[in-house]
């Protein structure tokens, strides 16, 4: 019989990077709890703590960011609780009605163009806690990074209504044209930036748009997709979601799904090839170009910490409940998580933050 378990659909995969983990994991776990609470996105003692705290979301960033202070570890935390809770609102209905995914968005994309408080009209504990995010994660930081940080936010939120269209659409679109979305709708950008946060420092725009960072930041987004998209594929067919690689490509070949999986898990691999060899060069061509010293170490602080986001998504992968028969059994029959329904009108409100 073939094992079709996430586990096994991984083992082709090669992200040949040493995984390390954050000592302050922990600590995070505790403090982001807290937070969840705090804004309303959980309630005191429930099961849905419990169900939440399962996922370990928090060891995924400990993963993505080995080297952040306790502190910036503890804000990433509360980034990623944000970002999965935030991305169950659409595992049911609302997911398949993108005009009222487009309100929904705006009103976080607003969060983030607001000076000073936030008006008194009554805020969703998914808006209050953003700009909760918002205003720590930005605090102290350039002009050039709050850009760029914004920028690719706003292209993650975005994105969700082209997954909405995705899934009420008639057809799906061929794998190259899917990733071009996908590649958003993943998150990974403002995971980037975010290294650049905990780092204390701000890439160059040419140096972070141009040859190769840009190639390297977009085969990190490929590899966490295709990583992902293996991992996640039970789980996403049991909630009837089109918008996976894998499930693309099955529709785009007409063959079977495992045939599908090992295709995607030999791209991806193909992938992490050529991030190697980009990676193998980048020195010599940073020193060739007159790129000051200082700021050649921070390209190749960088460029760790995209390997650090690939083979984290693997390690927490194969860690987390999210995928395993109890976090597919979570999300079947209908069935949708305890924090699924906080862009409603019914939702509490969230206390005030500037």
């Amino acid at each position: 019989m073939t094992d079709t378990s996430a586990s096994a659909r991984l083992s082709p995969l090669t992200v040949p990077f040493t995984p390390r983990l954050n000592p302050a994991a922990e600590r995070s776990r505790r403090h982001t709890l807290r937070w969840l609470r705090r804004f309303g996105m959980l309630e005191e003692e429930s099961s849905a703590v419990l169900e939440y705290d399962a996922l370990r979301l928090e060891r995924l960033m400990a993963y993505f960011y080995p080297d952040a202070s306790p502190h910036d570890l503890d804000l990433a935390a509360d980034l990623n609780a944000w970002f999965f809770v935030f991305d169950d609102q659409f595992d049911g209905e609302l997911g398949r009605r993108p005009d009222e995914v487009t309100a929904v968005v705006e009103a976080v994309v607003r969060t983030m163009y607001e000076d000073g408080p936030l008006p008194l009209s009554p805020l969703t504990p998914l808006t209050a806690g953003f700009r909760d995010i918002w205003v720590r994660s930005t605090a102290g930081t350039p002009v050039l990074w709050r850009h760029r940080f914004r920028t690719h936010w706003r292209a993650y939120l975005r994105a969700y209504r082209w997954e909405a269209r995705n899934r009420t659409g008639a057809s799906l679109p061929p794998l190259q044209e899917f990733l071009r979305g996908r590649r958003e709708s993943i998150g990974v950008q403002p995971c980037l930036d975010f290294l650049e946060r905990c780092g204390g420092y701000a890439l160059p725009g040419e140096l972070h748009a141009g040859f190769p960072l840009a190639e390297m930041r977009r085969i990190t987004a490929d590899v966490v997709i295709f990583v992902n998209d293996i991992v996640s594929l039970d789980k996403e067919l049991a909630v009837g979601d089109v918008n996976n690689s894998v499930v693309v490509l099955r529709h785009d070949l007409g063959c079977g799904l495992e045939e599908a999986v090992r295709r995607i898990a030999a791209t991806s691999n193909s992938r992490v090839a050529r991030f190697r060899h980009l990676a193998a060069g980048l020195p010599a061509a940073l020193a060739a170009s007159g790129v000051p010293p200082l700021v050649a170490k921070q390209v190749m602080r960088y460029v760790s910490g995209m390997r650090n986001l690939m083979r984290g998504t693997l390690e927490w992968s194969l860690e987390t409940t999210r995928y395993d028969t109890t976090g597919i059994a979570a999300v079947s029959l209908g069935r949708e998580r305890p924090w699924a329904h906080l862009t409603t009108p019914g939702a509490p409100a969230a206390p005030q933050r500037s």
